[in-house]
């Protein structure tokens, strides 16, 4: 990677969201350390823009910091993906109830780019370009919240939940019923029908979450076995 040539605030911000974007793919595992100088190696700084960004990522609880060991990328609980869902279901309806009055042409032909995306690439069974196109449509369904405090709130609860997403469809039965259920509830938006929009959601949400869940379940009881 060539190094990093702009003002110390932009620095700093490209680290921070190099590190998040590494950690929200996967390149940086649950568990794994992040060492102060390894990281300014790669990315070609000093330590004080990796210091200040590993300082961001623990207050976002993407990493956690122990004394005396150092930084690791957390490692995430069916329990705390429990509360992460129970506050991005919040969230979420929060937007779709309140969509109507934000409702353009604009967002409609949005939310249907989206949509053909996500039929597209369940044909084709890509299932990582599903995924990502996935998280585009659900921020879009956040923003016809019209409500900036909501989308930053979203935002938080996107990064914790990205590294994770593959696993709510691992199963081509699972994958087959996400693509009916994004189009319900674009439909059901696009049509002003926002109580089914925010039933189905929710529904969608609690699927995804208990997937995760056992998911995590199983890897804790795979690293508990002897």
């Amino acid at each position: 990677m060539a190094p990093l040539s702009h003002p110390v605030s932009t620095i700093r911000t490209q680290v921070y969201d190099i590190i998040k974007q590494n950690i929200c793919d996967g390149v940086y595992t649950p568990g794994q350390r992040l060492q102060e100088t390894e990281l300014a190696a790669s990315l070609h700084v000093s330590r004080s823009p990796i210091r200040e960004a590993l300082r961001q990522l623990a207050s976002d609880g993407l990493v956690e910091e122990f004394p005396n060991r150092g930084v690791f990328v957390k490692e995430f609980t069916a329990h705390d993906i429990q509360e992460v869902f129970d506050v991005r279901v919040l969230l979420e309806s929060y937007a779709i109830l309140h969509s109507p009055a934000h409702m353009t042409p604009a967002r409609m032909e949005e939310l249907m780019g989206y949509l053909d995306q996500l039929e597209h690439y369940h044909q084709q069974d890509q299932l990582e370009d599903y995924i990502r196109v996935d998280a585009q449509l659900h921020q879009a369904i956040i923003r016809l919240g019209g409500n900036r405090v909501v989308e930053q709130m979203y935002e938080r609860v996107h990064s914790l939940i990205q590294q994770f997403r593959i696993y709510s469809l691992t199963s081509k039965q699972r994958f087959d019923e996400s693509v009916v259920e994004h189009r319900t509830v674009v439909h059901c938006l696009l049509t002003g029908n926002v109580e089914e929009a925010d039933r189905v959601n929710q529904a969608h949400l609690t699927l995804a979450r208990d997937k995760i869940g056992d998911y995590l379940n199983s890897q804790a009881g795979r690293t508990a076995a002897p």
